[in-house]
């Protein structure tokens, strides 16, 4: 091989600097770019007047209506430019088929029953496509005027919503009833919906398409797709195939380095004698509150989840007893979403303080004060944060909502206040970790293992600075963006390449594969996911009034995100044979004592490439494209990618944390290896299910309903309730059975059981 070729030139750390430097100055520009298009690209909040200049719409009425609907967390029910939850409606798409109709039936009542009755009929279908398209914005009075057929629609919108919040016998009315009592309340709701319906129909200035690019998909609207959709999808293709073909092509240069180039300079092979034989220091024994109370979330998550898809089929009443009135879905669904997040998160910190005392013996004083300061941060954090969700939605925090209680925004739920001591628990986390590993880093290798995990541990801390930007205040598009900062820039960035860097180090810990080995695929791997990921968070902003040029950048850079992805499963396949490869080497002739010492948290780790590939991978490429997207977005294709992706990739890893350490932590005879196998083929088998028999096909089908009719009745109370979408829902219960019953349960009870067979810490042997 050639010493000047780039292959060479990659595998020399001396070089790394210029290709992660150039990465991220090009996506820092992107970012920033969205992100001014953001402020000066959004839609105003205008001032909504009549043909003789009556307001009949203020700013302040939209902007209080979007405060109902934070403090009620509506976004946990329903959605916003098809942002939030699918159990209810698209507010926009709702709001915008409604007010043409409305608009159209204005016009018909004005109609003469005669012979040319259909052509005047056809003539004011398009007479109402054109009022919703012409834009009428001014700029110097920060005012809209709207046509008569719009104020008479916005008078039967407004009696709409009466009707779902406070009439149970209307159609697709809100369960439970009395959720938002206030009229007033309901009457700016259905302003602010009204002003999300406005952005998605009418024109841009300047465009001959609507602020979201036409979306969503409503003919009777004047709602289609735009040329920039399609033209974008195809060079996005083109893109992903050439950057897949690159990277195969430099894999395969790379594949001529055989086994031993990994295993090559590892530590000892850890058998299942030396983990028997395993000691652990004050600090790893400090850590195992977090695995408890991490697997306890777990449990918690998966009960939020199964009373959230009980509301999906109303199956509501136990015991004559309606549980939506105390546990309506808006809370049930933060907690399982919310859950999920902080469950995942104390497993992370608590491998990182766990692995922090395995890679430099010599800590820092005061170590276990700040990982247990941490840990009852971490507990304050989850109960008041659980309690707020619960009050705020029910109005029972008056103006504390935002603070104490829910902020309303799906993945970042909890009251700010919360938010901040999450903030506060990363920094102390951030500082631990470096005053852990400050003895073994070195200036002059700054590629060294231990400097990557503080090196992704502060780059979770600035992202989480995002999320403190945008108020109730703040216009919602603005606002989604700085959401949108937190969530994707976690999951498909940094996550991503924290997640590497933990899997990593299990490798290197159980004597798989070398420190260089691993520092190699980290480095590899981060260049990839942050080259494709940072500006890949453009695909959340195809609909949501961002310009041409955000939507370019996602329809390139989120097919990229699916290279890394192919590449870390081929490396999958290389690491799964090197338990086998090492226990030849050793010569382990069937004795259990030589054997390899981790084979049940080999399995999760396996599990995490797999669904890297198949949930984030393939199932997150389907959606991805604009032209796809469009049909897409806001239905249960984003779902079915959420889950396998989210509980597929760090939940599996959060498990593989918490057995790792766990059987470290945890005499040999209180491990239980066929409950562990069992648990891990029920939770991974029960997910496959879940996807393949609800997620995917419930998917197929309102994308389907969708193209043919709209977004709005693919989210229609009418659909949503239709047999076959509601067979499929009930289906979901043999895959969420075995992944409860048979996985949940039984890891749940092993954790907790294992807390009486904890080893007694080095320092008291």
């Amino acid at each position: 091989m050639s010493n000047n070729n780039s292959i060479t030139y990659l595998l020399n750390p001396k070089n790394w600097w210029l290709p992660l430097l150039i990465i991220f100055i090009v996506s820092i520009c992107g970012v920033a770019m969205i992100g001014i298009h953001t402020y000066t690209e959004a839609p105003p909040i205008p001032n909504y007047v009549t043909e003789k200049g009556k307001v009949i719409i203020s700013k302040e009425d939209i902007l209080k209506g979007q405060a109902v609907f934070q403090e009620y967390a509506l976004m946990e029910y329903g959605s916003m430019f098809g942002d939030g939850a699918n159990r209810g409606p698209d507010y926009t798409a709702e709001a915008l088929h409604r007010m043409s109709e409305y608009m159209n039936d204005y016009y018909k009542s004005g109609l003469n029953s005669d012979e040319n009755s259909e052509l005047a009929i056809r003539g004011a279908q398009e007479q109402v496509k054109y009022e919703i398209k012409a834009n009428q914005y001014d700029k110097n009075t920060n005012s809209v005027k709207l046509a008569d057929s719009q104020v008479a629609a916005l008078s039967n919108l407004e009696d709409y919503y009466k009707n779902i919040f406070t009439n149970p016998k209307f159609a697709g009315a809100f369960k439970p009833m009395g959720y938002i009592k206030d009229e007033e309340d309901i009457k700016s709701l259905s302003k602010f919906f009204f002003w999300g319906a406005w952005v998605c129909g009418v024109e841009r200035p300047g465009e001959t398409y609507s602020y979201t690019h036409n979306w969503p998909f409503d003919p009777s609207a004047g709602n289609t797709p735009t040329s920039a959709t399609v033209i974008w999808s195809i060079i996005g293709s083109l893109g992903l195939l050439l950057g897949l073909g690159i990277v195969l092509y430099y894999y395969g240069r790379m594949d001529k380095l055989d086994d031993d180039a990994y295993t090559n300079k590892a530590q000892a092979f850890m058998t299942k004698a030396e983990v028997a034989k395993f000691a652990p220091d004050e600090i790893q024994h400090a850590t195992f509150k977090y695995f408890y109370v991490a697997i306890l979330l777990f449990g918690t998550q998966v009960l939020a989840g199964i009373l959230t898809v009980h509301d999906f089929v109303g199956f509501v009443n136990f015991f004559g007893f309606d549980i939506s009135k105390a546990l309506p879905v808006t809370i049930t669904r933060s907690w399982h979403v919310q859950l999920s997040l902080l469950w995942i998160s104390a497993c992370w910190i608590g491998a990182s303080f766990f692995m922090m005392s395995l890679i430099s013996p010599a800590q820092a004083k005061s170590q276990v004060k700040l990982i247990n300061t941490i840990f009852w941060l971490t507990v304050l954090l989850v109960a008041g944060s659980m309690v707020g969700m619960f009050l705020g939605p029910h109005g029972l925090l008056a103006k504390s909502w935002y603070w104490l209680g829910h902020q309303g925004w799906e993945y970042v739920e909890l009251g700010k206040i919360w938010q901040i001591i999450l903030g506060i628990v990363f920094i102390i986390w951030a500082i631990t970790i470096y005053r852990g590993i400050k003895p073994v880093m070195k200036v002059k290798q700054p590629w060294a293992l231990p400097n990557w995990l503080v090196y992704t541990t502060f780059s979770i801390i600035l992202l989480l600075i995002s999320g403190f930007i945008a108020t109730p205040n703040t216009n919602f598009v603005i606002a989604d963006f700085w959401r949108w900062m937190v969530v994707h820039m976690w999951a498909e960035a940094f996550f991503e390449v924290f997640t590497t860097v933990l899997i990593g180090y299990f490798m290197v810990l159980m004597g798989l594969i070398s420190k260089q080995a691993a520092i190699r695929v980290i480095y590899l791997a981060t260049l990839l996911f942050l080259g494709s990921g940072l500006l890949g968070i453009s695909h959340n902003f195809y609909w949501n009034a961002k310009p041409v040029g955000t939507m370019a950048l996602g329809a390139v850079f989120s097919t990229l995100q699916v290279v890394p992805l192919v590449l870390l499963t081929l490396e999958a396949w290389r690491f799964s044979k090197l338990p086998k490869i090492l226990e030849d080497n050793n010569k382990v002739n069937g004795d259990p004592n030589k054997q390899f010492g981790f084979p049940e948290v080999f399995l999760f780790l396996v599990a995490v490439n797999f669904w890297n590939f198949f949930g984030a991978g393939v199932l997150g490429f389907i959606i991805n494209l604009p032209i796809a997207n469009y049909y897409e977005h806001g239905t249960y294709l984003t779902v079915n990618h959420g889950h396998a992706a989210l509980m597929g990739v760090y939940g599996n890893l959060a498990l593989a944390t918490v057995l790792f350490c766990s059987q470290l932590l945890i005499k040999a005879e209180y491990w239980r290896p066929k409950a562990i196998r069992t648990a891990f083929w029920s939770i991974n088998i029960g997910l496959l299910l879940m996807v393949l028999l609800d997620l995917f096909p419930a998917g197929i089908l309102q994308f389907q309903t969708v193209t043919e009719r709209g977004l709005w009745f693919a989210r229609s109370a009418e659909f949503i309730d239709s047999t076959a979408f509601q067979n499929l829902t009930w289906l979901r219960i043999i895959g969420g059975s075995m992944f409860t019953l048979g996985g949940v349960i039984p890891l749940m009870w092993f954790v907790l059981k294992g807390a009486k067979g904890l080893k007694r810490n080095a320092k008291t042997n």
